[in-house]
């Protein structure tokens, strides 16, 4: 069901697993909350037996589903403002133990966040290492910033081969930071999270969930 932050941010959150082992925040991709992101909540609960939470990435924006309003909108952003939000969608699932799982611009904030300690692990599917040259804007520090003096041992990036958005010079980067990475080689951006999208690659998703809910329950 739908909720409301304490900083006004909609949440959509499912807390109807009776003894959770953890909870799981969730940093959507530039689309934001939408029914695809309602029954991933729903389904991870269930099947992953976890209090789950996804977060709206644009709260004080009116967007309708075209992509290029988002992108343009995505350099307005605040690290700051996301990461309170994540924060505090992590104190209303109510659990000892909470991580973070995130996908594309969702990921990349995954990345950001692991200067939190709040998080005990962390899973980012195809998020972007560098910000990217539209998004940029005082309030976007890189993301390899934050890990260099966060917690990057915490982190799982799970990773397209022939995502533009994590060429190899930059997973190189990532890696080099003490991020763990999990590569499918064939596989383009948004490979796992999204079966309408033309990337989609149905084994490859079955793995890379798999690893993410072993990494978070580590």
């Amino acid at each position: 069901m739908r909720i409301t932050l304490p900083s006004g941010t909609q949440c959509e959150i499912d807390k109807t697993v009776q003894n959770p082992t953890m909870g799981l925040v969730i940093a959507p991709d530039i689309f934001g909350l939408r029914k695809l992101f309602d029954d991933l909540v729903a389904r991870l609960a269930t099947e992953w037996n976890m209090a789950v939470c996804a977060v709206e990435p644009f709260p004080d924006h009116l967007l309708g589903t075209e992509i290029e309003p988002r992108f343009v909108a995505a350099s307005t952003l605040s690290d700051e403002m996301h990461l309170r939000d994540l924060h505090q969608a992590a104190d209303v699932l109510g659990t000892p133990t909470v991580g973070l799982m995130g996908f594309c611009m969702g990921g990349m904030y995954c990345f950001n966040s692991a200067r939190s300690a709040r998080f005990n692990k962390i899973v980012s599917f195809y998020g972007m290492i560098k910000v990217p040259q539209g998004w940029q804007s005082s309030t976007h520090a890189e993301p390899l910033d934050y890990l260099r003096t966060g917690n990057a041992d915490r982190v799982l990036a799970i990773i397209g081969g022939k995502d533009h958005y994590t060429p190899p010079a930059d997973v190189a980067e990532l890696k080099n930071v003490g991020v763990r990475t999990e590569i499918y080689s064939d596989a383009e951006h948004g490979f796992a999270h999204d079966a309408s999208r033309p990337a989609h690659r149905h084994q490859d998703s079955i793995s890379a969930f798999a690893h993410a809910q072993n990494w978070l329950a580590s």
